[in-house]
């Protein structure tokens, strides 16, 4: 690249963007989960601290075993309420420097109710922060969503629909959504659909994960029994031009995450990422961060990785970021204003 041609280019920074695949634990700044280590003195795996990040190899078993050991190594340094608001304020504040209008923070309540007294009480909390911090300069505002873990029983997911449904909303500091995580090779999807049908009744965004370690026939099941907004990756509908054309048709964004991808062993390196054959197709495509905590990058180097892996133009950036804004729940004038200032961002 030449000098002139890296002058020209415009700050993925400040290009106005929104977060649309970002996990509450996975969030953390790792400095925030070895202060907590600290301070509730917990001994973290030598992968979060001197030997960080870390590559996975998802398509083997243990590959997973290891993130999911991992990543529950840093939700357990999360001890109540102050951790928990520390990491949706810091989460925000991260989001905003690096040009998000808009921060859409997928947590499991279950996972942090026994310190705060229940799943109530700890979507409350988060809630209540994420309304707070939305109201501060500099900061991205901050829509929740709710997920369910294919590790769990149904019903479960069930009861943490209607918990989403009980604060259901299209502003900073509302659930906006309901999701379903962790490893899609387990769980029946289909039977997750009577928790997709409360949280749609509720008006929520359905926002499952899939397509990351299935491939193309894991979205075909995911389309037909959870009638999803956006998928979580979806990165691997590719693999069937006719599962991607069904995607596309149905307006179905896909969260795509580079960084992750190629973290998990998904794809080898971040040029296999098939960034380009999804825009080709018409899919829109919101990029994200996934877990900067464990795989050690933020959303705008995953813009970085789009224009420097994939070839991407400052119009093809501008674009992803387009398609962000609109994929997301947030409110009409967030969106409207974050367009506007894209198309300025575009004139230089």
């Amino acid at each position: 690249m030449s000098e002139a041609t890296a002058a020209s280019q415009r700050s993925v920074t400040d290009l106005p963007k929104a977060h649309l695949h970002l996990h509450f634990t996975g969030s953390m700044r790792v400095e925030t989960v070895r202060d907590l280590a600290e301070q509730h003195g917990i001994r973290l795996p030598a992968a979060l601290t001197h030997d960080w990040p870390r590559h996975f190899d998802a398509a083997d078993d243990r590959g997973w075993f290891r993130f999911q050991r991992l990543y529950d190594a840093a939700r357990a340094c999360v001890r109540g309420e102050a951790d928990m608001r520390r990491i949706v304020r810091e989460a925000a504040l991260d989001d905003g420097a690096e040009g998000s209008r808009w921060l859409e923070l997928q947590i499991d309540p279950t996972s942090y109710a026994p310190f705060v007294g229940g799943i109530t009480p700890a979507i409350e909390i988060v809630l209540d922060e994420a309304r707070a911090v939305s109201a501060e300069p500099g900061a991205a505002q901050v829509g929740v969503v709710v997920a369910a873990s294919r590790m769990r029983h149904p019903l479960e997911a069930r009861t943490l629909a209607r918990l989403a449904a009980r604060y259901a909303g299209s502003g900073p500091g509302t659930v906006v959504g309901f999701g379903l995580s962790n490893d899609e090779r387990r769980g029946v999807t289909a039977e997750f659909g009577p928790a997709f049908a409360i949280a749609d009744r509720a008006g929520l965004a359905l926002l499952p994960h899939a397509g990351e370690l299935l491939g193309a026939q894991a979205v075909a099941e995911t389309l037909d029994s959870l009638r999803p907004d956006r998928l979580g990756h979806g990165v691997r509908s590719v693999e069937d031009p006719a599962v991607l054309d069904r995607v596309v048709a149905a307006g179905v964004a896909l969260e795509v995450c580079p960084g992750s991808n190629v973290a998990l062993g998904v794809y080898v390196d971040a040029h296999e990422v098939p960034l380009r054959q999804l825009l080709d197709a018409g899919a829109t495509v919101a990029l994200g961060a996934d877990d900067p905590v464990i795989f050690g990058s933020r959303l705008a180097q995953q813009y970085t990785t789009a224009r420097e892996v994939h070839g991407i133009d400052d119009a093809g950036l501008a674009g992803l970021a387009l398609g962000s804004l609109r994929a997301s729940r947030a409110p009409s004038d967030v969106v409207a204003a974050a367009v506007a200032d894209v198309d300025a961002w575009l004139r230089g």
